[in-house]
């Protein structure tokens, strides 16, 4: 599973604009949990890549969710990682953005939006 950490993080609008990187950090944290318990039809255990980009990069990983952030645009890198994934290895992309959906998809990764990962992520504006 390869999650758009500005695509999932910017789906809701909670503040995560004053502190990118402590946003992607929190969605990074909450992940550990999809890794090994899996999400709404994706049981688990998952294999995560969280890709950050921009303010977020410098986020690290942690045990469960391997952390990729992007050299340029976040969105080249994921669709690197889907389409250069070992041959009959399911992939499965998890963001709204339309152009990067198209993209992974036709090397063969499925798509799904933020909210098969935003219910176990959401963390409330304090």
């Amino acid at each position: 599973m390869i999650v758009d950490a500005a695509n999932v993080v910017g789906s809701v609008p909670d503040g995560w604009w004053r502190d990118r990187r402590g946003a992607a950090t929190r969605l990074r944290d909450r992940l550990v949990g999809i890794a090994s318990d899996g999400a709404p039809g994706h049981p688990g255990p998952v294999e995560v890549v969280l890709v950050v980009e921009g303010a977020a990069r410098g986020v690290g990983s942690v045990p469960g969710v391997r952390v990729e952030s992007a050299r340029g645009s976040g969105d080249d890198l994921i669709a690197e990682l889907a389409c250069g994934r070992e041959e009959g290895r399911d992939c499965v992309v998890v963001t709204a953005d339309r152009e990067l959906r198209r993209r992974v998809e036709a090397c063969g990764a499925r798509c799904v939006g933020p909210r098969t990962v935003w219910p176990a992520t959401r963390v409330p504006e304090a």
